[in-house]
């Protein structure tokens, strides 16, 4: 398993108590996806995977406590500290039609339905309301496009594209 291969779910935010448990700060839409005796894969900052094992698992305030197999001491727990919890993407729940993960957009060539190419999707920032989406465009520089059905026309996952429709005042430069 690679970690290119691997998607987020949640990132340990340090111990608790002193038999090996740890916080687990969910960054899942569905946390109930964390079940005991689920294989998650811990990476750590230097690229390295650890698979772990739920052995327990309790919610607690916004997060999880959990213990994995072979974890047993406050001090073995402390060396997870900010690694991240991954899965497989066959492994990931099935999202509604027209609704996708963050990974599966970054790095779609952004085109508009009257201009053509934009530009590639560089980020996407969450907001209240709805998403919004970075793209670098050459010719326009950044734009900001709110992830809204009147705006986003088509997603071609496959083709690796995104077509929009821009609306008035979208674009830095003049139109």
């Amino acid at each position: 398993m690679k970690e290119e291969e691997l998607i987020s779910v949640g990132i340990i935010g340090g111990t608790h108590g002193w038999k090996g448990m740890v916080k687990v700060i969910p960054l899942t839409d569905f946390p109930q996806r964390f079940e005991v005796g689920q294989r998650l894969w811990g990476v750590r900052q230097d690229g390295s995977l650890d698979e772990m094992l739920i052995a327990e698992l309790m919610p607690y305030k916004d997060h999880f406590l959990m213990k994995f197999h072979g974890i047993n001491s406050k001090e073995e727990a402390g060396k997870f500290k900010n690694v991240y919890l991954k899965v497989s993407e066959s492994e990931l729940y099935p999202l509604p039609p027209h609704h996708y993960y963050h990974f599966q957009l970054i790095g779609l060539s952004v085109f508009d339905q009257e201009r053509g190419y934009l530009g590639l999707l560089e980020k996407i920032i969450e907001t209240g309301a709805n998403d919004v989406y970075f793209i670098h465009s050459p010719t326009y520089g950044e734009i900001l496009i709110p992830a809204i059905k009147e705006v986003i026309l088509e997603v071609k996952l496959h083709e690796g594209e995104m077509l929009i429709k821009l609306l008035p005042g979208l674009l830095n430069q003049k139109e």
